[in-house]
């Protein structure tokens, strides 16, 4: 590893297209008051040396010199700090730039990712506050334009104490820079902090770059089944159980039955060394026993791992092109366990056999009602498909579908990953005619740069929600560099799935909501939002979580405010939130939620308060007064009224094409409310919470402005 000097770092950088101040470049304090008086008063002084880097903690920085006579003692002030370890070194002079905004910039290249690039806060405190974003280099024009625009404290980069906003133009302009020379083969690190804004334009005035002597390359990885493979896997004709057992607790019982009560319409086989019969099956002693005419694509293995190689090499002379291996004792136990598995793979490769697992929960696939796994549930049919590198993953998406209705087209659990990973998966699940939006869990990655490459090329097809487990330990770490200390795991993580337009969600429940909204909902044009809601409170919470969100409350425009005059009394809110205030009658909520979806100022609607009368009417009929008291016809009124309010939402947002998303607490303490229970047969999902789907809302709006991505007016 080498470090540049700060001058030699400004025009290595120079070339890339990266702007610095006029400054000059002098060996004493006489040709430092030289400078100074030709550059104009005040002035800036610093050491340059081939081995100084963080000149700002050695105190090798003289800020706002305004005479000669200050030049000079600054200058011999400063070489008097110099030190054998820092080698040849001289004084830079340079125009003092006033402001009160500091930002750093740069480049790092991960060890998983490979070359990012950084913008944040800068100056002294950039690691203390660790406000920064980082997007995979090279970097386009929209793509600095989005890195802007997730940037948290925006208000620095508008008008800001009397001075300018920041030129966007250049600030894309230096980004896109630092993103070409962060691919360079010999870049480790490139550090530009602080950058300054001088009348508004940002202005590097220091520069480090790091070079490393390796030549640092990604591998871009190769996809490791065709998509008519992978059918052979998700929508066999046939399965067949490799050890089967007539034990209840063993997963060779347990996967045939879960085969056979799901109600897969294939062929279903199975296996058994004593050829018993299994749940009416009946099983022969091995592979090669089965009848020759029988149509099997997928073998389902509950074998120890050493019987596995047999079994496959038998598969592969029946015809069998796709396994599914649950079997444990690979990778994930032992090293003699790791040599097995490459032996599998190597296996696979040899025998033109695609090989899901070892160490996997199974499959399920709705369109082949097809349910290949060693523990529940089978979940409703649906939009989204599951590929998680965690089988309790897999089962926690398919109880959150079964629980809100919104249902699963695959899932898969990738188990130990040998041959097949989660990108694999995804890749099939994008061609898939009965996928909407695809739902990953991953830990590890064996290639990150490979990964979001994948990943990149596919999310212009469908929506793609992950969440990563263990993303926060350290990340990659330069040796001089602020930038490098930035770079935690988290951050580059997050910046590479943002690069290549996936969005990430938090925990299982946030990523089951995003992807329930994308399989469900249309996309919004816009971002402007407005609530519909039942009471005060709830619209006032769902306010604040639009204004933490890249979404806006929409102003009411003039004729819709009148248009609602005419459905409300005087007493609602005349604003938004559409604080109802009790004022409804029969038909004001559905006629309601047309009238606002359906107005070209309003990109998606929230509405909150349902299920309410329903929930009063449980309360009557388990009052003890119920029927009598007009009891009865009060309670079928309030409980058809909710179930009709669910339904006028979604024929809403199907008639305006736009998202209307229901949120309400009952969908989890009561979801047998009728107004929740419409919600569900709808096919759409109930959220727990205005500030859920509020989120929900916000990650659509992300990905709607992935797919529009396109140059910036301004920086074209």
């Amino acid at each position: 590893m080498r470090t540049l000097s700060e001058l030699e770092s400004k025009k290595r950088l120079s070339v890339a297209g990266v702007e610095f101040l006029d400054e000059r470049n002098v060996d004493s304090p006489i040709a430092a008051a030289a400078a100074a008086a030709e550059l104009g008063y005040p002035v800036v002084i610093k050491l340059n040396g081939e081995r100084i880097a963080h000149k700002t903690e050695r105190g090798l920085v003289r800020l706002g010199l305004r005479d000669q006579a200050s030049v000079i003692d600054a200058s011999a002030d400063l070489l008097g700090k110099t030190t054998p370890d820092d080698g040849d070194v001289s004084l830079l002079v340079a125009p003092m730039v006033s402001t009160t905004r500091e930002f750093i910039a740069g480049a790092i290249v991960d060890e998983q990712f490979g070359p990012c690039v950084l913008f944040g806060i800068g100056g002294v405190l950039a690691e203390a506050v660790g406000d920064a974003q980082l997007r995979l280099a090279p970097l386009t024009r929209p793509a600095a334009a989005e890195m802007i625009d997730s940037f948290s404290p925006r208000s620095l980069l508008d008008a800001f104490r009397g001075e300018p906003p920041v030129d966007r133009s250049a600030l894309i302009e230096l980004l896109v820079a630092l993103g070409s020379v962060a691919i360079e083969p010999d870049i480790a690190a490139v550090d530009l902090n602080p950058v300054l804004v001088d009348g508004g334009k940002p202005v590097a005035v220091d520069a480090l770059v790091e070079l490393t002597d390796a030549d640092v390359g990604t591998s871009r990885g190769t996809t490791a089944g065709s998509a008519s493979a992978l059918s052979a896997m998700f929508d066999p004709r046939g399965v067949v159980v490799a050890g089967a057992s007539s034990h209840p607790g063993k997963f060779g019982f347990v996967s045939l039955h879960n085969i056979l009560a799901n109600g897969f319409g294939g062929t279903i086989a199975a296996t058994n060394r004593d050829s018993v019969e299994v749940l009416g099956i009946p099983t022969v002693p091995s592979i090669a026993d089965l009848p020759a005419d029988l149509a099997v694509d997928l073998a389902f293995l509950c074998t120890p791992a050493a019987a596995n190689p047999e079994i496959l090499r038998a598969c592969a002379d029946r015809g069998i092109t796709a396994a599914f291996i649950t079997s444990a004792g690979y990778a994930e136990a032992h090293e003699q366990g790791e040599q097995l598995q490459l032996e599998l793979i190597e296996l696979g490769q040899e025998l033109g056999m695609l090989i899901a697992g070892p160490n996997g929960q199974g499959i399920v696939s709705t369109p082949s009602t097809l349910c290949a796994q060693i523990v529940a549930p089978y979940p409703p049919a649906g939009s989204i498909a599951v590929a998680s590198q965690s089988g309790n993953l897999v089962s926690s998406f398919m109880n959150l579908a079964s629980a809100s209705g919104v249902g699963i087209s695959r899932a898969v659990s990738a188990g130990n990953a040998a041959m097949l990973g989660v990108i694999d998966y995804l890749e099939y699940f994008a061609s898939d005619a009965h996928t909407r939006v695809g739902l990953a869990y991953v830990e590890g990655l064996a290639d990150g740069r490979s990964f979001v490459d994948r990943l990149a090329a596919l999310t212009d097809e469908m929506p793609v929600v992950i969440i990563k487990g263990g993303a926060t330990e350290g990340g990659a770490r330069a040796a001089a560099s602020h930038t490098g200390s930035l770079a935690s795991n988290d951050r580059v993580l997050d910046g590479a799935l943002r690069s290549a337009g996936a969005i990430r969600a938090s925990d299982p429940e946030q990523a089951f909501d995003f992807a329930a909204t994308f399989a469900t909902q249309p996309l919004p044009r816009g971002n402007r939002i407005a609530v519909l809601t039942a009471a005060g409170g709830w619209g006032v919470v769902a306010a604040d979580a639009i204004a933490r969100s890249s979404l806006e409350l929409l102003e009411l425009p003039s004729d819709l405010e009148n248009a609602i005059d005419e459905l409300l009394p005087p007493r609602w809110s005349k604003a938004n939130p559409i604080d109802l205030a009790g004022g409804e009658t029969r038909d004001t909520i559905p006629k309601l939620l047309h009238l606002v979806a359906e107005h070209h100022g309003v990109d998606a609607v929230l509405y909150l308060g349902m299920g309410i009368q329903s929930n009063q009417a449980a309360l009557f009929r388990r009052g003890g007064f119920y029927p009598d008291n007009g009891l009865d016809r009060i309670v079928d009124y309030h409980e058809r009224q909710d179930a009709r309010f669910a339904t006028a939402a979604a024929e809403a947002s199907i008639a305006a094409d736009k998202p209307v998303l229901v949120a309400t607490e009952l969908g989890l303490s009561n979801p047998e409310n009728p107004g929740p229970a419409a919600v569900r047969a709808s096919g759409r999902l109930c959220y727990a919470s205005a500030g859920r789907a509020v989120a929900a809302l916000d990650a659509q709006w992300r990905y709607r402005c992935f797919l529009d991505r396109g140059d910036p007016p301004d920086a074209r």
